[in-house]
């Protein structure tokens, strides 16, 4: 489903070069529920960011259902994203002047699908995440799994082919962390792929794979225990 070969970032700054990853290749399967782990600095976010199309490596392929993207220009990467992937932040990323139908209709609208369908859309996708009921509220009226909730419908609301989740779990206490952890599950068994970073073991250990970065580069890759 995605394959990166030989995938190496690096910035310039204005005194030397700063390599972030290096000669990474990773297959990642349909129905997968993949975690990267590692230290701060080892690369985690860049590669989250290279395989949610948010950025370029600097050399190598990606290939995205055996498509190579790698030479596709901005607006050709927006449609990847709007069209194959669903995005899941930390901070939940809601508009507080929306309400929680509104935030969860936002990319239908990018999408272009009609008024009346992107409410029946958005409706079953909060019945799935449990929310259903609560499409009139507005984000400051919820809690923080609530407004992860909210955030998860709305990444599954166009029924993308995998979702990128950074830290989905790092603004929640453990008991919420729980109910999310455990959503996405269900939703993996499901069939959506999910890519999750994560600096927590037992968020980690949820998934059905692990990669551990070190420096830029893959040192461990494993299967975890059902």
């Amino acid at each position: 489903m995605i394959s990166l070969r030989s995938i190496s970032k690096s910035y310039r700054s204005e005194e030397e070069e700063i390599n972030i990853l290096h000669n990474i290749n990773l297959d990642i399967k349909q129905n997968e529920f993949l975690s990267i782990m590692g230290p701060s600095g080892s690369g985690k976010t860049t590669l989250l960011n290279i395989l949610g199309c948010l950025n370029k490596p600097s050399s190598g392929h990606i290939y995205i259902n055996n498509e190579d993207i790698t030479n596709y220009n901005n607006n050709q990467l927006s449609g990847v994203r709007k069209d194959k992937i669903g995005f899941i932040f930390q901070n939940f990323n809601l508009l507080p002047r929306l309400s929680v139908l509104d935030n969860v209709i936002l990319p239908l609208i990018y999408k272009r699908i009609k008024k009346r369908k992107r409410k029946i859309l958005a409706l079953n996708a909060l019945d799935r995440v449990g929310l259903g009921g609560m499409e009139k509220k507005y984000p400051t009226q919820l809690s923080g799994g609530q407004k992860q909730r909210v955030a998860i419908a709305r990444a599954l609301v166009t029924e993308p082919h995998y979702l990128i989740a950074d830290e989905p779990t790092g603004s929640l206490d453990s008991t919420n962390t729980t109910i999310i952890m455990d959503l996405l599950m269900s939703i993996h068994r499901k069939g959506t792929t999910i890519i999750l970073v994560t600096h927590e073991e037992d968020v980690a250990n949820y998934a059905t794979r692990r990669i551990t970065l070190v420096d830029g580069q893959i040192l461990f890759d494993s299967k975890n225990k059902e």
